[in-house]
């Protein structure tokens, strides 16, 4: 195939997709309609140059272009942009297959969108033709700026608020339809990309080329620098809608309340679901733990087991923070666990503007922080305290209690502190903490209730 039918075929296309993207304009949001477009090109501008920095780094690129790059080693007539565009037409082709009478016409906005794309990603290359770094040092710098500029491109992209790339595209098709998770999706959809590329560099080139350390440095870094280009560059929002009003501040429905609310966290093993429980029924008041999963399930949508599974959990902060980076390639989507956060939150605060309770874990002193009437405790136990009623009560093979405690106090203290931003057991965010395996659950229950009940009477704020 000669470069000048390649070209042809661009050009051909790229008219046919001007058209689709003329009939798309009409149905499409008209606010500020010519500076999204502005900006949309800008960003696709800008991201073509940076992938075309990390491909000349000689590191690798980006996965969704690692299989363009490959093949444009293995076939060089074909240019890494005809490649791109080749590729991306494939996954609309799929999400129209996958999605059937539920694909909108708007997603064809993808086709002129991508052919600017792969043609700019070209004219980057061209010019970059002698830009070739003489060190890996240099090599490495060429990656991280590329991933820098790929970010800054995409935020620009994702800002537009009018189309993303295929590939996005197909990822978002395919988790509406297994329902599953958009960022799992994204790094299975990812890998999956790199692999494809490692098995044609085995079969069609005789040196290792295409995929290497920049491909993971990209496939890592890029997303973070996306949320710290959210946080920071907020004006490109005032940009785009300019006449947009700020949200007013409401103020909580609990502010005025008379309702008291004891919150209670808690090590594992340490019995503060039973003290809890006990000094919710001594002061005739509500008590929740676990009954807030189904409560939450249904303010959410979420499935009990679901929330079950991954509410007061979170094994890795990093790891999350990893995976929570994939969202911010969609406009606007919040990673169901941070979903379900919100919503429990909503669920807490429901519960302490209506009635006064007792509330165990899930942050609820740190939710319920602007609460007139909350007392937060802390209890804690010893180790064999806890490891006895691990074994005795939760029914934890012995060899495996003392691992089983860690785990979920680590959870815990990973969901705390990512959520609260506060580190899990310090002292001055609670009214009281108690170690349990002292007093017992009953008079530790009692002791609650009466320093609960003293704070009320000595506090200066209360004017009593």
């Amino acid at each position: 195939m000669s470069e000048l039918t390649i070209q042809f075929g661009q050009v051909a296309l790229f008219a046919y997709s001007s058209i689709i993207l003329k009939a798309l304009f009409i149905k499409m949001k008209k606010e500020n309609l010519t500076v999204r477009t502005i900006i949309l090109i800008t960003g696709i501008f800008i991201l073509a140059f940076g992938v075309a920095i990390t491909i000349r780094s000689g590191l690798g690129t980006i996965p969704i272009l690692s299989i363009p790059y490959v093949y444009n080693i293995a076939f060089p007539a074909i240019s890494v942009g005809t490649i791109t565009i080749l590729l991306n037409l494939i996954f609309i082709l799929i999400q129209i297959i996958i999605l059937k009478k539920e694909y909108k016409s708007l997603r064809l906005l993808q086709i002129p969108i991508l052919i600017i794309f792969g043609w700019f990603i070209d004219v980057h290359l061209r010019w970059m033709t002698n830009l070739t770094p003489s060190s890996y040092l240099q090599q490495g710098i060429y990656c991280i700026l590329g991933c820098i500029i790929i970010a800054f491109g995409i935020f620009m992209q994702i800002k537009a608020e009018m189309s993303i790339l295929p590939g996005e595209g197909l990822i978002i098709a395919v988790s509406n339809a297994l329902k599953k998770d958009f960022g799992k999706i994204k790094i299975i959809f990812d890998s999956l990309l790199i692999l494809i590329s490692l098995v044609s560099i085995f079969v069609f080139l005789d040196t290792y080329e295409g995929v290497r350390e920049g491909t993971i440095v990209s496939a890592l870094l890029v997303g973070f620098i996306l949320q710290f280009y959210n946080k920071q560059f907020t004006f490109i929002d005032k940009i785009i809608y300019p006449n947009t009003a700020p949200v007013d501040f409401v103020e909580e429905p609990y502010m005025t309340t008379d309702n008291f609310v004891i919150t209670i966290s808690r090590q594992y093993g340490s019995g503060g679901h039973e003290v809890g429980e006990l000094v919710a029924k001594k002061l005739g008041v509500a008590f929740y733990d676990s009954n807030l999963i189904a409560m939450t399930a249904k303010e959410s949508g979420f499935t009990p087991e679901y929330v079950k599974k991954h509410e007061q959990k979170l094994s890795n902060s990093w790891l999350y923070k990893l995976y929570k980076q994939n969202y911010f390639y969609v406009n606007e989507a919040i990673p169901p666990q941070d979903m379900l956060f919100l919503v429990q939150t909503k669920v807490i605060r429901d519960i302490a503007a209506r009635e006064s309770c007792v509330i165990v874990g899930r942050c609820a002193d740190y939710i319920l922080k602007g609460h007139p009437n909350s007392f937060n405790v802390f209890v804690h136990a010893s180790d064999a305290f806890r490891m006895s009623r691990v074994i005795k009560i939760y029914g934890a093979d012995p060899e495996d209690a003392e691992q089983e405690m860690e785990k979920v106090d680590k959870e815990r203290q990973n969901h705390n502190e990512h959520y609260t931003g506060r580190k899990w057991a310090d002292l001055k965010d609670y009214d009281l903490t108690i170690e349990s395996s002292l007093f017992g659950i009953d008079i530790t229950a009692a002791m609650i209730i009466d320093a609960r009940r003293k704070a009320l009477y000595t506090n200066p704020l209360t004017g009593i």
